[in-house]
């Protein structure tokens, strides 16, 4: 299965019903690790064109609970589907079932001193403590083989794994993007059909909103092109430019396309 470039969704007007954008964050939103002018101005053109925006990201709820508050967007997942933050609302929404959340961290941090007796130098992240749901750690000179072993190793012990450019996450079996994203838009955007808006990521971790079956209309950009070979779920398109310039570039396209 082969990508398509992104300006043939626009020459075919698979774009002119876009409502909303599902995006991941970090390699997609930003640009060398940071947010630029030109997101923060794209995100206002969206705005101003009534088309919404949700973040799905892997980062923490300490981190992302600002995030949805200070950015122009509709709201944000956490912790590759965790929790929601709408923009309409202070308080989170817990998206898996979580009886007790201190004893379920110390179930996970059970689960990475597992993690740890075959690889002694994983580093826990910075931002792990301001976690609910999941536990990560970072991905940095990690090879594929290693990744694909501690996939094993937690799906042996009832834990989901995956990675993104910056982290590993040990989290819940049913706790990924998509259903996340399904439970919001069911929730908060019930008038959003499969073909009114676009899912956009640039690594494994979002590859569950790259499933056609569930959102015909998925962009990578550019940089997923690194992680091709790895993804059992390719998205339909993508960008000519990596990382936020290639959402601007498709919010470029799905603005110009909606106003036509």
């Amino acid at each position: 299965m082969t990508f398509s470039p992104i300006i043939e969704a626009y020459q075919s007007d698979r774009l002119n019903k876009i409502h909303l954008l599902a995006t991941d964050m970090d390699g997609t939103l930003t640009q060398k690790e940071k947010f630029t002018a030109n997101l923060l101005q794209t995100l206002e053109d969206l705005a101003k064109a009534e088309i919404d925006v949700l973040i799905v990201t892997g980062r923490s709820a300490g981190w992302v609970d600002g995030i949805a508050s200070y950015l122009p967007v509709s709201g944000a997942i956490a912790e590759n589907g965790g929790l929601f933050y709408s923009s309409r609302s202070e308080a989170p929404e817990l998206l898996v079932p979580i009886a007790d959340v201190m004893l379920h961290r110390q179930h996970l941090a059970a689960m990475f001193a597992e993690l740890q007796f075959f690889y002694p130098n994983l580093q826990e992240s910075a931002d792990n403590r301001f976690r609910i749901t999941d536990w990560t750690f970072d991905v940095k000179g990690l090879s594929e083989e290693a990744l694909q072993h501690m996939t094993v190793l937690c799906q042996e012990k009832g834990w989901s794994f995956t990675y993104s450019t910056v982290q590993c996450h040990i989290k819940p079996l049913q706790q990924d993007k998509a259903i996340a994203l399904e439970k919001v838009l069911t929730n908060y955007f019930p008038q959003i059909a499969p073909n009114n808006l676009v899912t956009i990521g640039d690594s494994p971790n979002d590859e569950s909103l790259f499933n056609r079956d569930r959102y015909p209309l998925s962009v990578g950009v550019a940089n997923i092109l690194h992680y091709s070979e790895r993804l059992k779920h390719r998205p339909t398109y993508v960008t000519k430019a990596s990382e936020g310039e290639g959402f601007s570039e498709i919010a470029r396209l799905v603005i110009q396309a909606t106003r036509h």
